[in-house]
């Protein structure tokens, strides 16, 4: 039987983009099957002081998030998962922006219906918006961001790394983030960053 991999993303997020085309290869080198839920960087980062710059980002980024729980809660979360990878394809690699026209091409590219492209100003889907981010975010705590990964019991922010590991590589970082999260006691382990994201 399959164990179950839960990641939580902000289809904002490069890192989190990353994170699931990580999730997505080990799936072929372990007995796992990633499912996708979705959280916030404009919930986490209500109320606080930010660059202008972030602000209009963040600002934005209610509308994919909204669409993404409109769609799990349409369709489920395999229809979920299938958008945020479309979404993903065209804003992370093809450098697609523009949500107004983002969002309907994704949904018309995974045969979802176009009414949904609505929902990103839908304001009544930002409560089952919060109690998905939470649901993520509640067990690993509010000073870090996205991805989140549950596996079973054990939940932990990242890894954040870049590019995508393959094949065995992996599988082999799967298994290691998993044994050093699932130490009781264990709380951090970090590196500078000094490459932008690769989507190689």
């Amino acid at each position: 039987m399959k164990k179950t991999v839960d990641l939580w993303v902000c289809p904002l997020c490069p890192w989190a983009w990353i994170t699931s085309r990580w999730l997505l290869e080990v799936e072929k080198v372990r007995d796992v099957e990633t499912r996708f839920h979705v959280m916030s960087l404009s919930v986490l980062n209500e109320g606080r002081d930010l660059p202008a710059e972030y602000v209009e980002l963040i600002s934005r980024g209610w509308e994919p998030a909204r669409v993404l729980i409109a769609v799990e809660q349409r369709y489920g979360h395999e229809a979920l998962k299938r958008l945020y990878n479309s979404l993903g394809e065209r804003f992370h690699i093809a450098g697609e922006k523009d949500w107004s026209l983002v969002i309907p091409q994704a949904l018309l590219e995974c045969g979802l219906d176009a009414d949904l492209a609505s929902a990103a100003f839908d304001t009544g889907l930002d409560e089952p918006l919060r109690t998905s981010h939470h649901q993520g975010m509640d067990p690993v705590g509010f000073d870090v961001g996205t991805p989140v990964v549950h596996v079973g019991d054990v939940a932990f922010f990242g890894p954040v790394v870049t590019p995508a590991p393959k094949g065995e590589q992996a599988g082999q970082l799967f298994d290691g983030v998993v044994a050093v999260a699932s130490t009781p006691g264990f709380f951090e382990l970090k590196r500078s960053r000094d490459v932008s994201p690769s989507f190689e």
